[in-house]
């Protein structure tokens, strides 16, 4: 009887867990069909990489920057804008896999369930997409970028709404005429698919010291009392910290200190909070953490000084040691410096018709607390002022960084920021690999994305 009653139970178990399955891959086929149809490995459904059938991508304005004509996809007729989108659009291809084009295949091709990809047109409702990015702005900041030969990145975006304006990453190529990559010039080509605004991590050299001025503040009371004195060159934990090329800065006080980003001072600093604290401030920013833009996790930036030695926590103040951050990461930091400590997530997807942004499940942007409110404002008034002009008539607050590298390679160029403008509410990161100083590399693209960036926000 008890055997009975036991192969009577597994019986009902297998039974109950068969119609479970069953019943699981049949909702997974009526929610999911269209992303699985949409695959790299069935995109030759439709031909044209999978986009022949595919809505139009529009920027903020109403410019396209893809659409379909014909059975062919087109981009923008603009070289510079089209080849500087690409990691935003995307090309025919899913090799940029955190491009709009690749990540909403599904819901610009209008898959169904019933019809495939072959529904009548009579049926069809609208898969357009309208974008936040501005494409003169992009355009602009691409020819700026790409004059330097060299893998980069420039993200601007509105810390308020979140809507991102700029995102522009080099190396990259024409989407209208993609190049053939092989085993002869992949070198060539080596990274061109990695959208570095949202992927890509780099030292920041002297752009962290922002993380540590905010230490400083929440952790020194009598820090805007102090002075030091720089000698270009110091002892600190049995090993020399060093100003660029030396300069010594005499004596300063901390607003000093920052505006002539003494490495001798900001080493100190980061030694006398101690690896604890430091580590705290880092955390609470949002550095080791990834952030999720558009269902695109950026990578984690990285700070551990758990150890460090006195001389590389002193190094690690400075943004040298084993430091490292992305360029969107670093945006949201100085939004947030400039929206009272509160930081707003990015977003690149304005809408679109048929209610595109429920359809594709996205929330509405989200914000985090990366600061206090008195710890953001005294960062706002010590950080240095660049002059009107070099920004259009934008009032800006901005931090560049040198970042050393090494194997034999020059700097990483960085320079981040924000407008105080209550019409232009602004902010960006700007980096350029393997370039020199940020002041005479990454300024000018810096320059140039918030002109444009203020001009495409004062047109709306």
């Amino acid at each position: 009887m008890k055997s009975v009653l036991k192969r009577s139970t597994l019986i009902l178990f297998f039974t109950i867990a068969f119609i479970g399955g069953i019943a699981f891959f049949t909702v997974e086929l009526v929610v999911s069909a269209d992303d699985w149809a949409n695959q790299p490995y069935n995109a030759h459904i439709s031909g044209n990489g999978g986009l022949e059938q595919a809505g139009a991508i529009f920027d903020r304005n109403g410019t396209p920057l893809a659409q379909t004509v014909g059975e062919n996809r087109v981009y923008n007729d603009n070289y510079s804008v089209r080849t500087g989108l690409l990691h935003t659009v995307g090309d025919n291809s899913l090799n940029i896999s955190t491009a709009v084009q690749s990540k909403y295949r599904s819901q610009l091709t209008g898959y169904s369930l019933i019809w495939g990809l072959n529904m009548p047109q009579s049926l069809r409702t609208s898969h357009d997409m309208t974008l936040t990015v501005d494409a003169n702005t992009c355009g602009a900041v691409y020819d700026a970028l790409s004059a330097y030969d060299t893998s980069g990145a420039c993200v601007v975006y509105n810390y308020k709404t979140g809507e991102v304006i700029c995102s522009v990453s080099t190396l990259a190529y024409d989407p209208q005429a993609p190049p053939k990559i092989n085993e002869s010039n992949e070198k060539d080509y080596e990274g061109v698919y990695l959208d570095h605004v949202l992927s890509s991590t780099y030292t920041p050299g002297s752009i962290f010291k922002l993380v540590t001025a905010a230490a400083a503040i929440e952790n020194i009371p009598d820090l805007f009392e102090r002075t030091w004195y720089c000698e270009g060159s110091e002892e600190i934990g049995g090993n020399d910290i060093t100003c660029v090329d030396g300069e010594a800065h005499g004596e300063i006080n901390f607003r000093q200190a920052l505006e002539h980003s003494c490495n001798i001072v900001f080493a100190k600093l980061a030694v006398e909070i101690g690896a604890e604290k430091m580590t705290a401030a880092a955390e609470k920013i949002g550095i080791n953490m990834s952030f999720e833009i558009d269902d695109v996790k950026t990578p984690a930036g990285h700070y551990d000084v758990s150890k460090a030695s006195v001389n590389q926590l002193a190094w690690s103040g400075v943004g040298q040691y084993n430091d490292e951050v992305n360029p969107m990461q670093m945006a949201m930091i100085c939004g947030a410096i400039a929206n009272g400590g509160k930081s707003v997530t990015p977003t690149y997807i304005k809408g679109g018709s048929g209610d595109l942004l429920e359809l594709i499940g996205m929330k509405k942007s989200g914000s985090r607390d990366m600061f206090n409110p008195n710890t953001a404002a005294k960062l706002t008034e010590v950080l240095p002022d660049y002059t009107y002009d070099d920004f259009g008539g934008l009032t800006v607050k901005a931090k560049t960084g040198t970042a050393e590298v090494g194997e034999d390679k020059k700097p990483n160029a960085w320079m981040v920021g924000f407008s105080t403008d209550a019409d232009c509410p602004l902010a960006f990161a700007c980096v350029v690999e393997n370039a020199g100083f940020g002041s005479q590399y990454a300024k000018p693209v810096a320059q140039t994305a918030m002109k444009y960036a203020a001009q495409a926000l004062k047109a709306h």
